[in-house]
């Protein structure tokens, strides 16, 4: 540390007091010190000179650079000394506001560095530019040696996760990966769920605070636990294939060393026997030697014996390693099966869906272009009422009575309106019980409505009468050109009712086709509930399909509202309208009959643009019942089959323990 210490001072033009002290200090206590420069500001020549210094063995295993205000190019410097440090164990540098350059030489010592476990980069900013992130990725990929990394706070979005995602396929060694508090969301959950099928080294993944939905937490722990598992598995083994081979090791010791003990005693024996001349001596120690000789034999036996035994246990281990492997194989595929057929049926789902919300886009682009051509013959009539205001302009006081009838006509619209609204509230929080008699309901309306307006029709015909009448009394120098425009009037408002009629005709047409439509809905929903009885087998991956189902129903619950939202402007537009006709009609006499039919053309109109909202709102509301009611089967399907799994895996845990405890290496370990 001292000639660190004095490198650092001769690179350095101005050495940092705070970095001397450390320097002096940090090696004391341990075997290899540690930097900590945690919480001080270092300058650009600091960096450099550390980055210089850093390259080879540096007399320390932890470096602690947090809350240190690093600039980029100070990053830069360091980790460029980092890439070949053989030393450096652990890493701090949260806090120092990393961006592009920062994560570029991030990538590139994880490439290079062989060293490092750990690495906390908590409170940077490495996952906004997508490009520098990408980079470390790539070298987290290729990284080999870390076994810890901590990215909280690092503004990382699902696109970042799915680098990540890619990086982990890659990556063999790493064990710990902390992503607290970032904005994965839905679609990155996803993407690093995906890649934990092919990676078996991950045992702790923190997703917290990234608005992941809980069924993909619960997924990605069940392979946190998967993972825990086949490690704990494989360091079983690997500790018995330990054991065994050090006992395989000292039996041979063993073996090699009481045959060396019996040729020394044969050769001193023999020496014995060359030194004494006596041949009975000789004879009861030929004897001897052989009763020893067969006592090495039996015990050379039971060694070989011995041999067999461990042998045969370290092969059955390896079967029963080689069986596990094949199980997990298994459950692979059947994963990646079911979840193959299950992103078949969401993409049906979703095309279903794209094709009903093309229908019904069509359908209101068409009512939109006819409430255009509706809207301009309506200015044509007025351009023509216009023309014969200074004709009319002097019976303005006989419209007091048809103003204040029109207004009470207003009033009643308002409050059928909001009748309506409260009925169509009702019919939406028990829509699936009274459907059947909210269209008959609907029906009978519709045909009383008719009738409502050929009665207004009525009497506004004679109203329109007897104003004609008291017309000619008044205006009898007039006849001639009132009964010109009269008939024109009578020539547009026949026009009207052959159009009303061709109107009322494309929609009892329209009506007859959603009929329709929804019977071959019912027909779908048959049929996509005998799919679901089929796909019992396939659970794993529908708490991810429900999940979006629950937010198909979110966005049909928007849809709704925005379609309301535009009915009530429509209406107000409608009101706007009557108001408008209302101030013409007291100023021009003479246009009270064009105008009045424009009204009931209005009423007309509004009315069957609400009859079309509401047939549009029932087809959704029997979709989002429908996708309810598959929502709450498939979690039944789910629950079900997490529990048949959680009895297969308890069946299996009981098997391989009495498997272990009935097999001769389990007899042995429990004997020893």
């Amino acid at each position: 540390m001292e000639e660190f210490r004095r490198a650092y001072e001769c690179l350095c033009g101005a050495p940092q007091e705070f970095v001397m002290r450390q320097l002096r200090s940090g090696g004391a206590g341990h075997g290899r010190g540690r930097l900590d420069l945690a919480g001080q500001s270092l300058s650009l020549e600091t960096c450099g000179a550390l980055g210089r210094l850093l390259p080879g063995a540096a007399p320390f295993a932890e470096v602690s650079l947090g809350d240190c205000g690093l600039s980029e190019e100070g990053v830069k410097l360091l980790l460029h000394g980092l890439c070949s440090n053989t030393t450096v164990k652990s890493l701090d540098l949260k806090g120092n506001n990393l961006r592009t350059v920062g994560a570029e030489a991030l990538g590139k010592l994880l490439r290079q560095n062989k060293s490092i476990r750990s690495l906390i980069l908590e409170w940077n900013n490495l996952g906004i530019w997508e490009e520098g992130f990408s980079f470390f990725c790539q070298g987290l990929g290729a990284n080999n040696s870390l076994q810890r990394l901590d990215l909280r706070n690092n503004q990382i979005n699902h696109q970042g996760a799915g680098e990540l995602a890619m990086a982990l396929k890659q990556n063999s060694s790493l064990q710990e990966l902390d992503l607290r508090w970032n904005n994965i969301g839905l679609l990155g959950g996803r993407a690093l769920l995906s890649c934990l099928h092919s990676n078996k080294t991950l045992e702790r993944l923190e997703l917290a605070g990234n608005n992941i939905p809980s069924d993909i937490l619960k997924a990605v722990e069940q392979a946190m636990d998967h993972n825990k598992d086949r490690q704990t598995i494989l360091s079983e083994t690997q500790n018995r294939t330990y054991i065994l081979s050090k006992e395989i090791l000292s039996l041979k010791k063993e073996k090699t060393k009481q045959f060396l003990d019996l040729m020394d005693t044969i050769d001193k024996q023999r020496e014995e026997i060359a030194k004494s001349g006596r041949q009975v001596e000789f004879l009861t120690r030929v004897s001897q030697l052989q009763e020893a000789l067969d006592e090495q034999h039996t015990i050379m036996n039971s060694l070989k014996a011995k041999l067999r035994m461990t042998e045969a246990a370290l092969a059955l281990s390896e079967q029963k390693v080689h069986s596990l492997g094949e199980l997990l194989s298994a459950t692979k595929q059947e994963q990646a099966s079911m979840a193959e057929c299950q992103s078949a049926e969401l993409q049906q789902l979703k095309q279903e869906g794209a094709e009903r919300e093309g229908k019904l886009l069509r359908e209101l682009s068409a009512a939109s272009e006819k409430n255009l051509l509706l809207r301009n013959q309506v200015d044509e009539l007025e351009k023509k009422c216009k023309v014969q205001q200074d004709q009319l302009f002097q019976v303005k006081q006989d419209l007091i009575n048809t103003t204040a009838e029109l207004k009470l006509r207003v009033v009643q619209a308002e409050e059928r309106l909001e009748l309506e609204k409260k009925r169509f509230k009702q019919s939406l929080e028990d829509m699936e019980s009274l459907r059947v008699k909210e269209v008959d309901h609907m029906t009978q309306h519709i045909e009383a409505s008719e009738r409502s307006m050929q009665d207004r029709i009525q009497r506004l015909e004679a109203i329109r009468i007897a104003l004609e009448e008291e017309l000619r009394q008044v205006k009898a120098a007039a006849l001639t050109e009132r009964g010109q425009a009269e008939e024109e009037l009578i020539k547009v408002r026949n026009q009207a009712r052959l159009e009303e009629q061709q109107r009322l005709d494309h929609l009892e047409e329209k009506l007859r086709l959603m009929t329709e439509a929804r019977d071959e809905a019912q027909n779908c929903c048959l049929k996509q509930k005998q799919m679901t009885a089929d796909a019992q087998a396939k659970a794993n991956q529908l708490g991810l399909h429900a999940d979006g189902l629950r937010r198909r129903v979110e966005e049909l619950q928007q849809d709704l509202n925005s379609k309301e939202e535009e009915k009530v402007i429509e209406v107000n537009k409608v009101k706007v309208e009557l108001q408008e006709q209302i101030g013409h009609l007291q100023a021009e006499r003479a246009a009270q009959d064009g105008l009045r039919e424009k009204i009931a053309a209005l009423e007309r109109q509004l009315k069957a643009l609400s009859s079309n909202h509401r047939e549009a709102l029932l087809d959704k509301e029997g979709e989002i019942s429908v996708l309810l009611e598959k929502l709450r089967m498939k979690e039944a399907e789910i629950s079900r089959m997490r529990e048949e799994e959680a009895q297969r895996a308890s069946f299996l845990q009981n098997a391989i323990m009495t498997y272990v405890q009935s097999s001769p290496l389990g007899a042995r370990s429990s004997g020893k």
